[in-house]
């Protein structure tokens, strides 16, 4: 990564190709809608190019800087847009596959929306976090304010619930 020592020094290029495919994973992810993930990406690198004077190396790495500018955006997004249900629009996906599996597909997105659900706020973040924007354990720590083992924690017990959920819903479907 061709980051430098403060973020008035950060080549700003490198950072947004390296981790532009990171945050927009991240608020597809945690939105559900790909025209508002978009949006919302922009609207993250815009607050951090505007904001970049106030970064401070000491306090956190840049990248645990970026994503938390990017988690707060996309609560303010889901603030203003309730109701939700995340990874709805995720069924709208362009792919070269056959009906079948663009079916199968639409079917478990949307069996994973509904499961997705019935996780908490905080629960969905980490999730998102951890599997949209492929954050480590200590980086999803540092962005949320919980201590790493709490990360864990709460990552095994979404995934034991979405899991439970999955398999639940599979049975009353048979």
């Amino acid at each position: 990564m061709a980051w430098l020592p403060s973020a008035r020094e950060v080549d700003w290029d490198a950072v947004y190709k390296d981790q532009l495919p990171r945050v927009y994973n991240y608020l597809r992810f945690r939105i559900g809608n790909e025209a508002d993930a978009e949006e919302l990406t922009s609207r993250t690198f815009e607050k951090a190019w505007r904001g970049r004077k106030l970064y401070q190396r000491n306090l956190a790495g840049f990248s645990t800087w970026l994503f938390t500018i990017a988690q707060n955006v996309a609560i303010d997004h889901l603030r203003s847009s309730r109701p939700h249900l995340p990874l709805e629009a995720a069924m709208d996906v362009v792919t070269v596959d056959t009906p079948q599996d663009d079916a199968e597909r639409a079917s478990n997105l949307t069996r994973l929306a509904a499961v997705m659900q019935r996780l908490s706020e905080r629960d969905q973040e980490v999730i998102a976090l951890k599997y949209g924007a492929d954050l480590t354990n200590r980086e999803i720590a540092r962005v949320t304010g919980l201590s790493e083992s709490n990360v864990g924690t709460l990552l095994h017990r979404a995934v034991r619930e979405l899991r439970s959920g999955w398999e639940s819903r599979e049975s009353s479907h048979e």
